[in-house]
């Protein structure tokens, strides 16, 4: 049983949803933790899906993996085909997810994330609403940037994964700049040669400008205080907005500075279960 504190935040937190003109969501990887996607753990899923990798080259978790210099772009591409088609493929709406679009309802959003595995748009999100400023999983660049386009490989996942031999993908399948004819590479900020999207940063720019001044309600997924890519921006802009109210859902770990507090409210918890929990009282009480 939750104690009083919470009963009220709670309250209170959906009267504000409910009155806001926007919502502006940031995620990072507590959200995938609680869709069962834990980039840094070396645990039973990594394990079933990358134990033999693990093993060969000692990578103990998936974040390693996306970092490695591989020996070969066979194997390159057999780790990050794997991956896609395992969090991306098979890939079925959590409700963590479900609960979200409920809560969000019918208000204009935005989304800003750093996660790479592409589930807001999988669940319904709008494409042109979501702003993933470390690239994202599904799309891929060439490795040297000869050029700025953005290519999408989802399909090509699929088959190299059905194909793989060994640990190596086939190497016919294996992409190539169609520029300079080089390497290609995941469209993920690894390295300087990372394409950024400027494109999305500018809706989101313009989603901004379009609510400033009004009642926007900061919805902060699973960030940790560390995370200054998307948190700093979020505390600064409710600083910023006289009528924003922030909100941070993180498990173990809730960072709201003294400029913001009377604004905020910082739930501590399993993400699945108070965003499960706002859904459902909002729906009895909005």
């Amino acid at each position: 049983m939750r104690g009083g504190k919470y009963l009220s935040d709670r309250k209170q937190i959906i009267s504000r949803i409910g009155e806001a003109d926007a919502i502006l969501i940031g995620a990072s990887n507590g959200l995938s933790i609680a869709e069962g996607l834990h980039l840094f753990a070396d645990n039973q899923a990594f394990e079933e899906l990358f134990g033999d990798l693990k093993r060969k080259y000692g990578i103990s978790c998936i974040f390693q993996g996306m970092g490695a210099r591989w020996p070969s772009e066979e194997e390159k591409w057999s780790f990050w085909s794997r991956l896609v088609h395992r969090y991306c493929g098979e890939y079925r709406e959590s409700r963590v997810m479900s609960d979200l679009k409920k809560l969000i309802g019918e208000k204009d959003y935005f989304i800003i994330t750093s996660n790479g595995e592409c589930h807001f748009e999988m669940c319904g999100f709008a494409p042109g609403k979501i702003y993933e400023v470390e690239g994202n999983w599904l799309t891929m660049q060439c490795a040297s940037r000869c050029h700025d386009r953005i290519y999408s490989w989802a399909a090509l996942a699929e088959r190299m994964t059905l194909a793989e031999q060994e640990g190596r993908s086939l190497s016919e399948l294996i992409p190539r700049c169609p520029v300079c004819g080089g390497s290609m590479q995941v469209h993920m900020e690894t390295d300087r040669n990372f394409i950024p999207d400027m494109e999305s940063r500018k809706r989101l720019e313009i989603f901004l400008e379009r609510y400033h001044g009004k009642k926007l309600v900061i919805l902060e997924l699973g960030i940790g205080w560390r995370n200054q890519l998307i948190k700093a921006p979020l505390m600064r802009l409710a600083a910023q907005e006289p009528q924003a109210v922030y909100v941070t859902i993180n498990l173990g770990e809730i960072f709201i500075p003294d400029e913001i507090r009377e604004k905020s409210y910082g739930l501590d918890g399993d993400l699945t279960e108070i965003l499960h929990d706002l859904a459902a009282y909002s729906g009895v009480h909005l």
